[in-house]
């Protein structure tokens, strides 16, 4: 079955983006970015921004981030994928992450979430010289790592948040 992502979460104020690789079943099903119980996307970038962001209500965590700045997008449109883990993926179809980037006048760093999100999107945006990516350890609760020890290495995402 193919699996479709979503549309970008991003606006003008656009300083930061964090780019996943596809959203997996419980995010499809719910139709929103992270929504499996356990991921630790929205702890994470809660304590970063210093607000409560799982407490929200979906539309609400969107518009926190816009309002501080980041972005959300996959860098897979669509993909072959029986299940919710990157290894399954197959047949990918890269998201237009040149144009979306190129739209966004204060785009200051792209973040991957997690392994496969670094290579495919460092290979599309490895030429993007004035910008930062990072590499930041997936947030899926398949990626078996502490949340201090996630939330230690997503740290750096600071530096690139507005004052």
């Amino acid at each position: 079955m193919r699996s479709v992502g979503f549309a970008p979460v991003v606006d003008a104020r656009t300083r930061l983006l964090i780019l996943g690789s596809l959203p997996g079943d419980a995010s499809l099903k719910a139709a929103q970015y992270y929504a499996h119980p356990r991921n630790a996307f929205w702890p994470l970038i809660g304590g970063l921004l210093g607000e409560d962001l799982p407490a929200l209500d979906y539309d609400a965590r969107l518009a926190r981030l816009k309002a501080r700045g980041v972005g959300l997008w996959d860098v897979i449109a669509s993909a072959e994928r029986s299940g919710s883990l990157d290894a399954a993926i197959r047949s990918p179809e890269a998201a237009d992450l040149l144009s979306l980037v190129d739209s966004l006048p204060h785009l200051r760093a792209v973040a991957f979430n997690g392994g496969l999100a670094a290579r495919l999107g460092r290979r599309i945006l490895g030429g993007k010289k004035k910008l930062s990516l990072v590499d930041l350890p997936s947030s899926s609760p398949a990626h078996a790592i502490s949340l201090s020890a996630k939330a230690q290495s997503w740290a750096i995402l600071g530096d690139f948040l507005p004052d």
